[in-house]
């Protein structure tokens, strides 16, 4: 195992520049998932980390060693494709023993090896197959395997699960975690699905053209977001976003929006009287209130899911989505009140999108 640190990591593709001094820290048994739009620089990241990128400026260091000018092979490192990357007239046996062989290990303990990784990954009964042989699922298990029989120093994995179906990705997501908490090796993972960010990783590194927008833990982003692209990112349902004016006067703050209509500033929010600011707050967070109280709004649509109903309304002229555990038969075109908990809800700047904190 080995920690993995990124100083001021430069890439570019002709005159288009890619990342922009990346700086990330993976500590030594870390599991960091890198998440972002499509085009955002993660997927080149990650080939830089493995060395099948060179890096335009900078420093990549993996156990202590700059790898900048290693290839790939001395890096320790293994690495996990999107597309499975099986040979297909190799049997599963032969493709997780495949590496060991040319690295001219012996067939004792290439045998040992590919067999202990075929009982963590529940394949013992499919070594004799070939590829087409097995679902998606099996296929990814396999890759995952000829990872693991190299006993590398670093785990990379390249949006491994965007090509199985919903309920398969849940399934490996999970089995991926477990693998992991297993062999405490550390892993660099690579996905533009949040979902798959917040339930698996230790630590989260959000990017957006090529920068870092914020790193933490999966609760720390959720909770206190830099600014407003990551709150918007991160959390599904994404956060609400209303355009309105913050307004100070004798201790007490509001915000307001046009149509006449304000809200109780979010506790502990920063920011100036008359600012410009953007009021966030997450679907989940917002409440239903009696008469009087929160903010009158019409039903556009209604989502029942079964574990919770999903309720689109517009608040001055915007739209918002709110959620509730309880089931609610609201018709479009009925007013209902909302008021979202201000001790939840974000402040951001209107003009930067930096999040306004007291």
């Amino acid at each position: 195992m080995a920690a993995v640190q990124i100083r001021g990591v430069e890439k570019y593709f002709g005159a288009t520049h890619v990342i922009r001094g990346v700086n990330i820290d993976i500590e030594d048994g870390q599991f960091a998932v890198l998440v972002g739009p499509s085009g955002c620089g993660k997927s080149t990241l990650l080939r830089m980390i493995a060395g099948l990128e060179e890096i335009g400026g900078g420093e990549i260091i993996i156990g202590g060693r700059v790898v900048n000018k290693m290839m790939p092979k001395e890096r320790d490192i293994a690495m996990v494709f999107q597309n499975y990357a099986l040979y297909p007239h190799m049997t599963v046996r032969n493709n997780l023993a495949f590496s060991l062989m040319l690295a001219k290990q012996s067939r004792a303990m290439a045998d040992e090896r590919v067999m202990k990784a075929a009982d963590i990954l529940g394949l013992v009964d499919l070594l004799d197959r070939f590829p087409r042989q097995l679902s998606g699922g099996q296929r990814q298990r396999v890759a995952m395997g000829r990872a693991i029989v190299r006993d590398p120093q670093v785990f990379l994995f390249d949006e491994p699960l965007s090509n199985l179906d919903a309920q398969l990705r849940v399934q490996m997501r999970t089995e991926i975690k477990e693998l992991h908490q297993r062999l405490e090796t550390t892993s660099i993972y690579v996905t533009h699905d949040q979902i798959e960010a917040m339930t698996m990783a230790d630590k989260i590194v959000v990017m957006r053209d090529g920068i870092v927008e914020q790193t933490g833990s999966p609760l720390e982003l959720y909770d206190r977001p830099a600014n407003r692209f990551v709150a918007g990112f991160i959390g599904s349902p994404a956060m609400n976003f209303l355009p309105g004016v913050l307004k100070r006067s004798a201790g007490t703050a509001t915000v307001e929006f046009r149509d006449g209509l304000s809200l109780p500033a979010p506790i502990h929010a920063g920011g100036e009287d008359g600012q410009s600011v953007i009021y966030g707050t997450r679907p989940e967070h917002i409440d239903l209130a009696g008469a009087g109280d929160g903010i009158a709004t019409e039903v556009v649509v209604v989502e029942p899911t079964g574990a919770d109903t999903q309720i689109f309304t517009k608040i001055a002229g915007i739209e918002v989505t709110s959620v509730f555990r309880e089931r609610y038969a609201f018709r479009p075109g009925e007013t209902i009140r909302l008021r979202p908990d201000p001790a939840r809800a974000h402040l951001f700047d209107a003009a930067s999108g930096v999040r306004l904190a007291g």
